[in-house]
C-alpha cells in the first residue's frame, strides 16, 4: 500500500467528510489513534458510519441515532469486516476523531494523529481481513509519517472511551506488524 505526497492511499475509496481541517503543523503527525465503530451499534455492512462521517445520517433512521445529531466527526480511514478500506480524510488535514484527548502530557491528539476505525464493537472479535489491512495500512502510514506510536481511543481518553475494547488483538496486530516489517 502507499500513501501519496497529498495524503490520500492509492489503493482506499475516497469519501470526502467535511469534518476536517488544516493541522497546526502539518508535518507533526507521530500517532496512530485506532478506533472501533458500528452504527447501529453491534451491526456491519450498513451505511450508518459513512453517513456519520459526511453528516448524512438520519437521526430518524434508528433511535440510537438521535443521540448523534448534529455530531460532527471523522476519521481518515475505516476498515470495513470484509477488508474494504474506505479513507474521509487526507492524512495530511487533522480529521476530527479523538475529541478530548491526552498522550504523553500532549492534548488535542487530532493535532497530530491519524485515526483509523475498524468496523466493530467492544462484543466482538475483528476479522482476520481487517487485521491484515490494518497492518498493510499501518505499515503505509509508517512509511510516509513518523509515526512511532500506536494506541487505542481508550488511551486516550480513558475517562470517556473503551475502543477498540477487550476483543482487539493488541498481541497479535504487533507482532503481525513486526512480522511483515522484518520480511519486507
Amino acid at each position: 500500500m502507499l500513501i501519496d505526497a497529498e495524503g490520500y492511499l492509492i489503493q482506499a475509496r475516497y469519501i470526502p467528510s467535511p469534518n476536517c481541517d488544516e493541522r497546526p503543523d502539518r508535518n507533526d503527525i507521530s500517532l496512530l489513534v485506532i478506533h472501533a465503530i458500528s452504527l447501529p451499534p453491534e451491526e456491519f455492512g450498513g451505511e450508518g458510519v459513512i453517513e456519520l462521517f459526511t453528516n448524512q445520517l438520519d437521526p430518524q433512521a434508528h433511535p440510537y441515532y438521535q443521540a448523534l445529531e448534529g455530531l460532527k466527526v471523522s476519521s481518515h480511514f475505516f476498515i470495513r469486516r470484509n477488508g474494504e478500506i474506505i479513507q474521509f480524510v487526507p492524512c495530511t488535514r487533522r480529521a476530527w476523531h479523538a475529541g478530548v484527548s491526552c498522550w504523553q502530557e500532549r492534548t488535542r491528539c487530532n493535532d497530530f494523529s491519524i485515526g483509523i476505525e475498524l468496523e466493530g464493537s467492544d462484543n466482538q472479535p475483528f476479522t482476520p481481513m481487517q487485521y491484515t489491512r490494518l497492518t498493510e495500512l499501518t505499515q503505509a502510514i509508517q512509511a510516509a509519517y513518523p509515526v512511532h506510536d500506536i494506541v487505542g481511543h481508550a488511551d486516550i481518553a480513558p475517562q470517556r472511551k473503551t475502543d477498540p475494547g477487550p476483543y482487539f488483538d493488541w498481541q497479535h496486530y504487533r507482532q503481525t506488524l513486526e512480522k511483515r516489517i522484518t520480511h519486507d
